[in-house]
């Protein structure tokens, strides 16, 4: 072959394939996150953990904070948020799916709870996610700057308990079935001095419940009644 054939050739021939995309970095960074913690995901940690030098990572994102706000809305993502526009379904079946979803996903990696509060959810999973959410909640009758107010309101009690119940986990090792949760809870309140403590001995198998998904039901109904009761709302709207 002459030498301006080997050329053409060479142009020709393909470079080589990229091995980073921000779903492979971000993926990563969850390994990361349920293996060693959230002060292991840095940009120098998942670099080494992808075996590429931290340069290559800039090309993905600017810096450390970047990842973790990409990470926090995939997880949240990954809930279909089309099922809270099913019109075909009751407006609280809906909710329950939304949370109890959220709930098993993030407690699957308990890391990520607390990366829920310290990061702004500005992404564009999670702003459709808050986009449905209002739709329903005007749905189920508020009008749409209550249903706004009310949308905040569901999210904080969401991600609240599940960052309570996280806490209580090893973020490097899957969570314990919810029973035996509840029943090392339950053996710890009632190690408490009774009369020191006399409501919350009495109490205690409820409050050892408190992780429980029991729990969260009744307080994501609790929350429901009181957004949607017409009295309710209404003093809201007056307020505002």
């Amino acid at each position: 072959m002459g030498s301006d054939q080997q050329a053409s050739a060479t142009r020709r021939r393909p470079g080589p394939r990229r091995i980073l995309s921000e779903e492979v970095i971000v993926a990563a960074a969850l390994r990361l996150l349920d293996e060693r913690g959230a002060e292991a995901v840095s940009i120098r940690g998942i670099a080494a953990e992808l075996g590429v030098a931290p340069n290559a990572l800039y090309t993905y994102f600017p810096d450390k904070a970047a990842v973790l706000r990409t990470l926090v809305d995939r997880l949240i993502g990954e809930h279909d948020a089309e099922a809270l526009a099913d019109v075909g379904r009751p407006w609280r079946e809906r909710v329950h799916e939304l949370a109890l979803g959220l709930r098993a996903r993030l407690l699957a990696h308990p890391g990520a709870a607390a990366l829920l509060l310290g990061a702004p959810m500005d992404g564009p999973q999670a702003l459709l996610l808050g986009e449905r959410l209002f739709a329903l909640l005007a749905e189920a009758g508020l009008d749409d700057d209550v249903a706004v107010h009310a949308g905040y309101v569901l999210i904080v009690y969401i991600l609240g308990a599940i960052a309570l119940e996280a806490a209580e986990l090893d973020p490097a090792r899957p969570a314990p079935p919810e029973a035996e949760r509840i029943a090392a809870r339950r053996a710890g309140f009632a190690a408490l001095p009774a009369d020191r403590y006399p409501r919350t001995a009495a109490g205690a198998d409820t409050i050892a419940a408190y992780i429980g998904t029991g729990q969260f039901r009744w307080g994501l109904e609790r929350v429901l009644d009181g957004l949607t009761h017409p009295d309710s709302a209404g003093r809201r709207s007056r307020a505002l």
